[in-house]
């Protein structure tokens, strides 16, 4: 794999159909070794996260597609070798952001909660979702969005 082309994406945008493809993989130990350590490196890599999971799902009865799959991601992992959270080598301070829009949607009135969270400088954690139910106050809104903070730092 060393001297493989790279690509442009960790996951083709639509999976081949060959038959052969849905043959059952002759290692599978094999395939969970590496995505078991394309799972570890994710933690400095998020844009192979979706890839990686989608891949992890086959682990039990992982077929020839499910590993011409995992060696995409790692021709992809070619191409983007200096992509990646920079996490410097001083004392680190977590810290985290929390926002919310108050009935942001106009149709049923519910409010969207966005938090992130960081590890000094690099980002390790954010989301943004609709909340589930509609709040009553902005101040509501707010607290609901600093406990969804919360319980991803927790």
């Amino acid at each position: 794999m060393t001297n493989c082309k790279p690509f442009l994406t960790p996951l083709p945008s639509k999976y081949p159909d060959d038959p052969n493809l849905q043959l059952p993989f002759s290692q599978p130990d094999f395939f969970r070794k590496l995505a078991g350590s394309l799972q570890y490196l994710t933690s400095t890599r998020p844009d192979i996260a979706f890839a990686v999971n989608k891949v992890c799902q086959h682990m039990h009865n992982p077929l020839l597609l499910h590993f011409q799959l995992l060696k995409r991601i790692l021709r992809y992992l070619k191409g983007t070798l200096y992509h990646g959270l920079f996490l410097p080598k001083t004392e680190l301070q977590l810290s985290a952001f929390s926002d919310s829009d108050w009935a942001g949607d106009p149709l049923d009135r519910k409010s969207t909660t966005g938090y992130c969270i960081f590890l000094d400088a690099a980002l390790l954690s954010w989301s943004v979702k609709k909340q589930t139910t509609v709040a009553q106050s902005s101040t509501e809104s707010e607290y609901r969005s600093m406990a969804a903070a919360a319980a991803d730092l927790i």
